[in-house]
C-alpha cells in the first residue's frame, strides 16, 4: 500500500473520530442532566432536581417537570459566564475544524495541490485541538465545582452530583483531542517543510552572495593576458603581457 493511500485512510478515519466527538459534545448543550439531586424520604415524595448551563428543572414522581431559566444573566456567578463561553467555542471551533479538514483531505481533492491540502489539513487538526480543550475545560470545570460542594461538609445548600451529561461531553472531548492530534501528527509531517537538515549546510558562495560587487565587472585594468614571447629569424623576442610591450633583445655580438 503506498505511503499516500495510508495518508489518506489515517484523514478519514481521524476526521470520523472528530466529527463523533464534536456531536457528542454539540449533545450535552441542551441536555438537562448536567447536575441533579434527588430529595425525599418514600416513593410518593420523590422529587428530582436537575440543571445545566441554561435552566433549573425539577420533577416530582408523578412525571410532571417544571424548568425554569436563570433570571438574570448579569446575576449568575463568573464561573457559569467562562463555562458558557468555553462551551460555545467548543462547538464553533469544532464546526471550522471539520470544514477545514474536510476541503484539506487528499480523498477529497478540493485543496489543491498536495502541500495545500496538507496544510489546510494541518490548520484543521489544530482546530480540533483547541475544540477539545475548550470541551475538556469545560466539563473538568463544572465538575471539580460540583464535587468540591458535594464533599464539603460546610456547604449547608442542596448538594448535587454529576450528570451524564459531563460524562458524555469528556468522552467527545477525548475524541476530539485524539483525532487532532494523529491530523495534527502527519499533516505537519507532510506539509510544513523541516527547517532542520541534518546534513552540513553548504557556505554562501560566489554565486549566492548577492552583494554590490557581484553585479560589477571588474576593472579593465586586471585583465592580464599573458602571451608567449615571439622569435624572429634575426634573433629578436619580444613578450606581451597585456598591452606591455618589451625593447627586442640584440644579438651577442653586439655586446661584443
Amino acid at each position: 500500500m503506498e505511503y499516500r493511500m495510508v495518508i489518506m485512510y489515517v484523514e478519514i478515519g481521524c476526521f470520523v473520530t472528530c466529527l463523533c466527538g464534536w456531536i457528542l459534545v454539540c449533545s450535552t448543550l441542551p441536555t438537562e442532566y448536567w447536575t441533579f439531586s434527588e430529595a425525599g424520604t418514600t416513593v410518593m415524595t420523590t422529587g428530582d432536581y436537575y440543571s445545566n448551563l441554561w435552566r433549573d428543572c425539577v420533577s416530582d414522581s408523578a412525571g410532571v417537570s417544571d424548568c425554569k431559566e436563570y433570571p438574570s444573566m448579569l446575576a449568575l456567578p463568573v464561573y457559569l459566564h467562562a463555562i458558557r463561553a468555553l462551551a460555545i467555542c467548543a462547538v464553533i471551533t469544532g464546526f471550522f475544524g471539520g470544514v477545514l479538514t474536510l476541503i484539506g483531505m487528499k480523498c477529497t481533492k478540493i485543496g489543491g495541490s498536495e502541500i495545500i491540502n496538507s496544510r489546510v489539513a494541518f490548520s484543521g487538526g489544530i482546530t480540533y485541538l483547541v475544540s477539545g480543550f475548550c470541551g475538556m475545560i469545560t466539563y473538568s470545570w463544572w465538575a471539580n465545582r460540583v464535587v468540591t460542594q458535594f464533599v464539603d461538609p460546610n456547604y449547608m445548600d442542596q448538594k448535587f452530583e454529576l450528570g451524564a451529561a459531563v460524562f458524555i461531553g469528556w468522552g467527545g472531548s477525548i475524541l476530539l483531542l485524539s483525532g487532532g492530534t494523529v491530523l495534527t501528527y502527519f499533516s505537519g509531517k507532510e506539509g510544513l517543510p523541516s527547517r532542520l537538515s541534518k546534513g552540513p549546510r553548504r557556505p554562501a558562495s560566489y554565486a549566492t552572495a548577492r552583494t554590490r560587487r557581484t553585479y560589477m565587472h571588474p576593472p579593465p585594468s586586471s585583465r592580464v593576458t599573458l602571451v608567449p614571447p615571439l622569435y624572429y629569424s634575426d634573433g629578436r623576442s619580444q613578450t606581451t603581457r597585456g598591452t606591455t610591450k618589451t625593447a627586442p633583445i640584440q644579438s651577442w655580438d653586439t655586446f661584443v
